[in-house]
């Protein structure tokens, strides 16, 4: 089972927002990915008072394992998506966009 990274703008929501908005993307890949994947975690609830750059950190450990990196609509615009896709590019990981 291929294992799937989703890459969405995170910036200043709470992570109740960012799992129901994760749920709404997690449909729209279904129809793109006709297999079965696994979702790869990366709303990182035991995290708290962590910097940004330390949730981008962790990030990127997941990120490493994966399969299929789908990037959700508004990657261009946040930060950490677009380190995630640099990343993603220069390691030939095979990407999906919204």
């Amino acid at each position: 089972m291929k294992k799937l990274f989703l890459s969405q703008p995170m910036k200043g929501k709470p992570n109740d927002i960012i799992k129901k908005e994760r749920e709404e993307i997690i449909e729209k890949v279904k129809v793109s990915i006709n297999e079965p994947f696994e979702i790869m975690d990366t709303v990182f609830d035991d995290f708290d008072g962590a910097t940004p750059l330390k949730f981008l950190a962790k990030s990127i450990m997941v990120l490493a394992d994966a399969d299929v990196i789908y990037f959700a609509d508004g990657w261009e615009d946040a930060r950490g998506c677009v380190i995630e896709h640099e990343c993603a590019i220069r390691y030939g990981l095979n990407i999906i966009h919204d």
